[in-house]
C-alpha cells in the first residue's frame, strides 16, 4: 500500500479516537446545518428521516430504493417508507425518478416492479400451467394482488417463450390441451348434418369435459370453442357456412336443400315459401329468385312461367266464349287470391281484353266477359218490374231522385218545377271496383259502369201555387246545388244504393245465374258477387231512370189535378171554419163551454181537412218521385194519430215540420192555433189559404140561415131538432154561425135567455129538459125495466112531438120570418 495512504489512515484513526474539547448539542448541529445551507456551502437537498434525528440526501434515498428493488424485485412504496424511515412523499418522488431512469422498472398501483420479477413470476405460472393444463387469469391476479388487465399485459409478450401455452377467454391453456379441444370441435362440426346453433354445441362439449374431469375439471369458455371453430373453418377443415348469431349450416345440408327444392319445383311448377322455411332456408324469395331467374315471385309462392301460360289459355277461352272463370279453379290449390291477382296481371289475353272492354276482373281471381255481364243485365232489365222498387219505396220513406228549381211567378199563379233525373247513381259500382283495383295492382282492370249524366230532355212542368212555396222549393233546389254540391253527390250515391240494394241485385243475379252462388260472401265487401252487383247497379239505375222519367211525364198532369182538387176542397172548408170560428168569441167569458166548442170544431171540421191534406201531399210526393199511386178517391178516409205521424215523416224537410205542427194543433185545445198551423202548411206546400171578408161572410150567413131554417122546418126527429133550433136562435140573436155538441146546448140556451122573449125561452127550456130526460131514460133502460121505460119514453117523445116541437117551431119560424 502507498506509504502516504497509510499515513492518512493513521491520522484519521487518531482524529477519530481523540476526544474533542468542544461538544455540540443536536440543536447546535441543526443550526450549523442551516447556516451551511444559507451560505451555500451545502448546495444539495437534505431530507429528514421520520425520526427527525438524521439527514439523508436524495441520491442516497434513490440508492436505497434501488437496493430494495434489486433485493426483492417488487417493492411497495408504503413498505419502502417504513423500511427507509423516510416520509412517503419523498419516497414517491424518488421512486418516480428511479422508474423513469430505468426502463426495466414499472410503477403500478403504488408498487415498483422489475422485469426480472415478472420473468420469475411467469416461470412459476408456466410450471403450474404444465401441471394443471389450465389456469384462470383471475386466479393469477388474486395470487399476485394485481388486476387481470396487468396479468394479460405481462403474459402476452411471454407466450411461446417463457409461458408455453395459449391465452383465450381469460384462461391459459397448454398446447396439448388446445389440440385436444380442437379435435373435439372438429369432430362435433363434422358430425353435424343439419343447421345447428353453435352455442348449444359448445354447451354440450362443456358438459362432456365436466363429466370427464369431474367437478375439479377444466372449465372452457364458449368463446374458446368458437375461436377454434373459426380457425378450422378458415383452414377448410370443416365445410359449411355460418350466419350472425352462431347459426351453422353444414355443406352437406345445403346440398340436400338444393336437391329438395329442385325436385319439388320441377314436379309441381311452383313452390311455397313455407316449404323453404321448413327446409331452414332463410329469405326464401331471394333464394328462389337467384336460383330460378325465369320464375315469378308471388306473395306466398314462387311459380314457373308455364303456370301463367296455362291460366292465360283458360282465361282467353272464357272471354272468347262469353263466359266467366274463377282463376283459383285453374291454378294449384296452394295459390291464394292475392297471388292469383298477380298472375292475372301478367296474362296477355286478359290485359288485351280489359283494354278493349271485353272483360272485367272482379275481386282477386274472377274474370267476367262483358258478353256474360250484358246477358245478365238484359235478363234483369226484363224482370225489373218484379224488383218491387216502386212498391217497396212507396211503403217506406221514398228516395228523392229529383233536383228541383222553380221560376218565380205572381201570387196565385202556377210556377214550374224542373224534375231532373239523378243520374250519378253509378258511382257506387265504380268506386267499389277501384278499391279492389288498388289491392290487385296495376293492369288488373276495373269494373267500369256507364256513368249516367243529367238529361235535360227529361224536364217537366208541375203546377205549384203561391209565392212562399216557390221560395221554399227554390232554396231546397237551386241554392242547395250551389252550396252543397259535394254533399249532394255523396247523397246521390247512397240513394242509388237504396233504390237497388246489393242484396236485392245479388238475389236477382243468382236467380238468372245460379252457378255464381259460390262467389258470394255476405261479410266480404270485395266478394266477386257483390262487385258484380255494384257493377250492374248503375246500368240498372240508368234503365230504371228512363222508365221513371217516362212515368214522371204522365204524373205531372195527375199532380195538377190532385192539387187543384185539394185547393177547391180547402177553399170551401177554410171559409166554413172561419165562419164558425167567429162564434167562439161569444163564449170567452165561459171557459168550460168555450173549451167544449173549440174541441168540437177541431174534431168535426179540423180532422177531415187534416186527413185530406196529409193524404193528398203524400200522393203528390209519390207522384213527384215516380212512384205508382192509385187513383181511388179517399174522401171518407179517417186516419189515426199513428197514420198521420207516419205520413208526416215521409214528407220532405220544412213541409214535414209544418205538418207535425198541424197534427199537434189538431190535438190541442184552441181552434185559432189550428187555423194558424193550417195556414202555414198550405203556404209551405204552395196552396192558398182563402180569407173570409165581410162581404163573403154576409153571403155565407144568409145562405146558412136559409138552409138552417129549412132544416128546422122539415125536421121531424125531436132529438135532432134541438141543436138545429138552438143554432138558428143563436144566429138570430148574435148573427154568427154556431156548431155546438149536445153537452154544450144547455150553456147556449142559458146564454140566449136575455136575447129571447120569455115565452120562447120558456118553451125552449122545457124542450131541452124534456129532451135530456128522454135521452137519460134511453141510456138507463135495462131488460128488466124495458116495458116501464118504454112507456115513459113514449110519453116524453109524444110530449115533444105533439106539444113542444110545434109550439117551438111556430115561435122560432115566426120570428125568423119577421
Amino acid at each position: 500500500m502507498d506509504p502516504e495512504l497509510l499515513e492518512l489512515q493513521r491520522q484519521l484513526e487518531a482524529a477519530q479516537s481523540a476526544r474533542s474539547s468542544v461538544r455540540l448539542s443536536e440543536r447546535n448541529v441543526v443550526e450549523l446545518v442551516q447556516k451551511l445551507q444559507e451560505r451555500g456551502i451545502i448546495d444539495f437537498e437534505l431530507l429528514h428521516t421520520t425520526s427527525g434525528k438524521e439527514y439523508i440526501t436524495s441520491d442516497h434515498l434513490k440508492h436505497e430504493i434501488k437496493m430494495e428493488i434489486k433485493k426483492q424485485g417488487r417493492a411497495s412504496l408504503v413498505d419502502l417508507s417504513d423500511t427507509l424511515g423516510v416520509d412517503l412523499y419523498h419516497v414517491e418522488r424518488q421512486s418516480q425518478k428511479v422508474v423513469s431512469d430505468d426502463p426495466t422498472l414499472m410503477l403500478i398501483n403504488g408498487e415498483i416492479m422489475s422485469q426480472s420479477y415478472w420473468n420469475t413470476v411467469t416461470e412459476e405460472i408456466n410450471e403450474k400451467l404444465q401441471e394443471r393444463s389450465q389456469i384462470a387469469l383471475a386466479e393469477i391476479a388474486a395470487q399476485l394482488h394485481i388486476g387481470s388487465e396487468l396479468v394479460i399485459s405481462i403474459l402476452e409478450p411471454r407466450l411461446g417463450t417463457i409461458v408455453k401455452g395459449r391465452l383465450e377467454g381469460g384462461q391459459l391453456y397448454t398446447p396439448a390441451y388446445v389440440s385436444r379441444i380442437t379435435a373435439m370441435v372438429r369432430g362435433a362440426a363434422r358430425g353435424t348434418t343439419v343447421p345447428t346453433n353453435l352455442p348449444s354445441v359448445w354447451n354440450s362439449l362443456q358438459q362432456q369435459l365436466q363429466e370427464m374431469h369431474g367437478a375439479s375439471g377444466v372449465s372452457v369458455e364458449g368463446s374458446f370453442f368458437q375461436s377454434i371453430f373459426n380457425g378450422l373453418l378458415k383452414e377448410g377443415a370443416v365445410l359449411g357456412s355460418i350466419r350472425a348469431g352462431g347459426q351453422w349450416t353444414p355443406a352437406v345440408f345445403a346440398h340436400a336443400q338444393k336437391e329438395s327444392v329442385d325436385a319439388f319445383f320441377s314436379q309441381n311448377s311452383y313452390i311455397g315459401y313455407d316449404v323453404l322455411q321448413k327446409l331452414a332456408i332463410p329469405q326464401p324469395k331471394q333464394y328462389l329468385e337467384a336460383r330460378y331467374p325465369d320464375g315469378i315471385a308471388l306473395d306466398a309462392v314462387f311459380v314457373h312461367p308455364s303456370v301463367v301460360d296455362m291460366l292465360d289459355t283458360a282465361v282467353g277461352d272464357a272471354i272468347d266464349n262469353g263466359h266467366w272463370i274463377d282463376s283459383l279453379s285453374v291454378l294449384p290449390s296452394y295459390i291464394t287470391g292475392p297471388d292469383a291477382t298477380r298472375i292475372l296481371s301478367i296474362c296477355p289475353s286478359l290485359q288485351k281484353a280489359i283494354k278493349s272492354s271485353k272483360a272485367v276482373l272482379f275481386g282477386e281471381s274472377c274474370v267476367f266477359s262483358n258478353v256474360f255481364i250484358k246477358g245478365i243485365f238484359d235478363r234483369l232489365e226484363k224482370d225489373m218490374d218484379s224488383f218491387g222498387i216502386g212498391h217497396s219505396v212507396g211503403q217506406g220513406r221514398p228516395v228523392n231522385m229529383n233536383l228541383c228549381s222553380e221560376h218565380k211567378t205572381g201570387s196565385g199563379q202556377y210556377s214550374e218545377t224542373k224534375v231532373l233525373g239523378d243520374n250519378d247513381a253509378g258511382s257506387t259500382g265504380v268506386s267499389s271496383d277501384r278499391g279492389s283495383k288498388k289491392k290487385r295492382g296495376k293492369g288488373t282492370g276495373s269494373a267500369k259502369g256507364g256513368s249516367l249524366e243529367k238529361d235535360d230532355d227529361n224536364e217537366e212542368s208541375i203546377p205549384v201555387k203561391g209565392k212562399k212555396a216557390h221560395r221554399k222549393n227554390k232554396d231546397v233546389g237551386s241554392s242547395g246545388d250551389v252550396k252543397h254540391g259535394g254533399k249532394k253527390a255523396s247523397e246521390k250515391m247512397k240513394e242509388s244504393t237504396n233504390i237497388f240494394p246489393d242484396e236485392l241485385i245479388e238475389q236477382k243475379v243468382l236467380a238468372v245465374a245460379p252457378e255464381l252462388e259460390e262467389l258470394g260472401g255476405s261479410d266480404d265487401s270485395n266478394a266477386p258477387l257483390k262487385l258484380l252487383s255494384s257493377h250492374l247497379r248503375p246500368m240498372l239505375v240508368d234503365s230504371w231512370m228512363k222508365k221513371r222519367n217516362t212515368m214522371l211525364s204522365g204524373n205531372a198532369e195527375r199532380r195538377r189535378r190532385l192539387l187543384d182538387n185539394l185547393q177547391k176542397q180547402i177553399d170551401e172548408a177554410v171559409l166554413d171554419m172561419q165562419l164558425y170560428e167567429k162564434a167562439l168569441d161569444v163564449f170567452e167569458d165561459d171557459p168550460a163551454t168555450s173549451g167544449i166548442l173549440h174541441k168540437h170544431l177541431l174534431k168535426s171540421m179540423g180532422t177531415p181537412i187534416v186527413d185530406k191534406v196529409l193524404i193528398t201531399l203524400d200522393k203528390d210526393r209519390k207522384l213527384k218521385n215516380g212512384m205508382e199511386v192509385e187513383d181511388s178517391e179517399d174522401e171518407h178516409v179517417q186516419l189515426s194519430t199513428a197514420d198521420r205521424t207516419s205520413l208526416v215523416k215521409d214528407l220532405p224537410g220544412a213541409l214535414s215540420l209544418k205538418a207535425q205542427a198541424l197534427i199537434e194543433a189538431l190535438e190541442g185545445k184552441r181552434f185559432n192555433s189550428f187555423m194558424d198551423a193550417l195556414r202555414d202548411i198550405l203556404e209551405e206546400s204552395g196552396l192558398t189559404f182563402k180569407k173570409l171578408d165581410k162581404r163573403l161572410e154576409r153571403t155565407m150567413l144568409h145562405s146558412y140561415r136559409k138552409d138552417l131554417t129549412a132544416q128546422v122546418s122539415s125536421e121531424s126527429d125531436p132529438v135532432s131538432f134541438l141543436p138545429k133550433v138552438v143554432a138558428l136562435l143563436f144566429l138570430q140573436a148574435y148573427n154568427k154561425a154556431l156548431q155546438a155538441p149536445g153537452r154544450a146546448v144547455g150553456a147556449v140556451i142559458a146564454l140566449l135567455k136575455d136575447k129571447l122573449p120569455a115565452s120562447t125561452y120558456k118553451v125552449l127550456a122545457d124542450y131541452h129538459s124534456t129532451t135530456v130526460k128522454l135521452l137519460a131514460l134511453q141510456a138507463a133502460a135495462t131488460d128488466d125495466e124495458e116495458d116501464c121505460a118504454s112507456d115513459r119514453m113514449r110519453e116524453k117523445k109524444e110530449d115533444l112531438e105533439e106539444r113542444l116541437m110545434p109550439e117551438l117551431k111556430s115561435l122560432v119560424l115566426g120570428t125568423s120570418k119577421e
